[in-house]
């Protein structure tokens, strides 16, 4: 049986090791946050209006809209984002509306900050609104570093906690 200074004592290693992989976490990958966004119709505005909301990223993105039907427009000019501040005042919420939008088009909401770029697609046509989002990361150094701190997390714990018991 483990006496309570060796429990302390490996308790405190365990904390160690998790703090550890924590900043290497935050050095290898940067403090960051994204999102998939979701893009419905904004019935509230005064004309068909698209409005794309996605709740956690950082650092801040760029929006962009795009459409099936008239590829390259640039629809800077009939779209607003605002940026807020989420209540832990690190990752922020990305609203975006598209203002002036056409029946039987395809739209894209894309979000993108130089760690991930996410996509919402809705179609809207007379009977019915199709959607598809997805996300991909851009930066495939920052996700192995994930991946391998995360690993190395969760096989250390147990084996801490089992020296613990021991």
């Amino acid at each position: 049986m483990a006496s309570l200074g060796q429990v302390i004592f490996w308790s405190i290693i365990s904390i160690i090791i998790i703090l550890a992989g924590a900043i290497v976490f935050i050095i290898g990958f940067g403090i960051s946050a994204f999102s998939i966004p979701e893009v419905n119709v904004d019935y509230n505005a005064s004309s068909e209006s698209l409005r794309c909301e996605a709740p956690r990223w950082f650092p801040q993105p760029t929006v962009v809209w795009a459409s099936q039907v008239d590829q390259g427009a640039n629809f800077s000019e009939v779209s607003n984002t605002s940026f807020e501040l989420n209540s832990e005042n690190v990752t922020m919420k990305v609203v975006s509306i598209l203002y002036n939008v056409t029946i039987n088009n395809t739209y894209s909401c894309m979000i993108e900050n130089n760690i991930a770029k996410a996509t919402g697609d809705i179609k809207v046509t007379d009977s019915e609104i199709k959607r598809r989002s997805h996300l991909q990361l851009l930066n495939s150094k920052a996700s192995l570093r994930v991946s391998a701190s995360s690993a190395i997390d969760w096989v250390l714990l147990p084996l801490c906690f089992y020296l613990t018991l021991k």
